[in-house]
């Protein structure tokens, strides 16, 4: 008999049972599921602020995985970090009770709106997805969202609107984002990542373009066409273009020069006059793209110079968290050697007088695969501090460390534990630093314990 479709699973009544429900796309899709009138449960290796508001939403929470938690489940979706091995998908397996991936449910869900906006690259998506959420809902266009973060403006990191707009952030990672359906693709950039999946760079460009490929001739493809790699990878497909050079579809004039005001010009008219409340070069080509969707769509180009003037960041992505002895504190996810080039290059432009980064390296894989490109990058702040790999779904076979990073550039010191970093960052901040807390793990907490009274 041929198995059953996702889809005959993701109707009211059925239950559905999330493996690494408190991930941040598997949260939200608990609460959208459970919202569409499915019975939900999930489980989690550990509790976290994300389990605990499920639990307070009635979800039913495991902590720790067993084979004893799918007990009644109709169909296991699973987070991309479990694996066959998880106890619960070998046991779902063994007694024929259907195993899906994240990103087909989230697929499924947006072929339920006439506007699928996909955001993806290997930068900057968290950042444009939420300029796009900011646009959309200044022009009142009610959309739902899923992002990879956490975004004031919704108090979440999902929204479930009743528009015909849904706004997803969307990863290459596993060619997850090959399960999605759509109608407005954004590619940011491409760069080599995710290389314990990826074979190399070009295997990464072919991802990009057959989701490139999966837009309706009805669709826009909206790339970055100052990017090699992804004018490379799309050399075969007519899309929107943007960028800084006016050759672009879509392009800024009067551009000042810490690249937060301009006029934005879209096939030669000008489109919207914007002011951003945020730093960097990366942000006024996260701008553009967000406004790019927008001119497709129909948004009228004041609710985007509004929604961009409100966007003041994203949870993680160069967050203001404090100040500890005159010395401000800022957070940020970035993990990828781009990602800190761009957070870098906009640290400079803020005046600070010196720039104090504690960094922590995300996967082994990723940090030996980039080690020149990592070296290369904290050496161009002040003072680099070094916490240990954040493995996430990895194991050290390579036997790489923070420390091996530390030797290469002058004057960084390396720590192995959280409270550590932080209370060297306690005895060296002072007045004219900035102090930034860097990574995509749990490096966030070493601020959090520097700032604490």
């Amino acid at each position: 008999m041929a198995r059953k479709g996702l889809d005959t699973y993701l109707t009211p009544g059925k239950h559905i049972h999330l493996v690494g429900i408190g991930g941040v796309s598997m949260r939200p899709l608990g609460l959208v599921l459970r919202g569409m009138g499915m019975v939900v449960s999930g489980s989690d290796m550990n509790a976290s602020v994300s389990t605990d508001e499920l639990i307070a939403k009635g979800i039913d929470v495991h902590i720790g995985h067993s084979a004893e938690n799918i007990r009644g489940a109709d169909c296991i979706i699973r987070t991309a970090a479990a694996h066959n091995d998880n106890p619960e998908i070998a046991a779902a397996r063994a007694q024929g009770i259907p195993v899906f991936e994240r990103a087909q449910a989230w697929g499924l869900i947006m072929r339920a709106y006439k506007h699928a906006i996909c955001v993806a690259g290997t930068h900057g998506k968290t950042t444009t997805t939420s300029m796009i959420t900011h646009i959309f809902m200044q022009a009142k266009r009610d959309p739902t969202v899923m992002l990879g973060g956490y975004l004031p403006l919704l108090h979440a990191g999902h929204r479930v609107g009743n528009g015909d707009t849904v706004i997803m952030e969307s990863c290459e990672y596993c060619d997850s984002f090959l399960n999605f359906y759509p109608t407005v693709a954004i590619i940011n950039n491409i760069e080599a990542d995710h290389l314990d999946y990826f074979k190399d760079l070009d295997a990464v460009k072919r991802s990009f373009r057959k989701f490139a490929g999966l837009v309706p001739q009805t669709g826009y493809v909206i790339a970055n066409g100052d990017d090699a790699n992804t004018r490379d990878a799309l050399s075969d497909l007519r899309y929107v273009s943007f960028g800084l050079d006016p050759k672009n579809d879509v392009h800024p004039e009067h551009l000042s020069d810490d690249f937060r005001s301009f006029d934005v010009i879209c096939f030669g008219k000008r489109y919207a006059s914007v002011q951003l409340s945020v730093y960097g070069k990366h942000n006024a080509y996260n701008a553009l793209g967000a406004a790019a969707a927008a001119y497709v769509l129909g948004v009228d180009g004041a609710d985007v110079a509004e929604g961009l003037l409100g966007f003041t960041g994203a949870g993680r992505r160069m967050e203001r968290k404090g100040r500890f002895n005159g010395a401000d504190v800022y957070d940020d996810y970035a993990h990828h050697p781009g990602e800190l080039h761009a957070l870098i290059d906009a640290v400079k432009t803020m005046g600070y007088q010196r720039i104090v980064m504690a960094f922590q390296p995300h996967t082994y894989t990723r940090t030996k695969a980039l080690f020149p490109d990592f070296v290369a990058e904290l050496k161009r702040v002040d003072l680099a501090v070094l916490a240990e790999i954040y493995a996430a779904r990895e194991s050290n076979k390579i036997g790489i460390s923070s420390r091996d990073l530390a030797a290469e550039v002058p004057g960084a010191v390396y720590f192995e534990t959280l409270p550590e970093v932080a209370a060297y960052l306690r005895g060296v901040a002072k007045p004219g630093d900035i102090i930034l807390t860097v990574g995509a793990g749990d490096i966030y907490k070493a601020g959090e314990l520097l700032l604490q009274k």
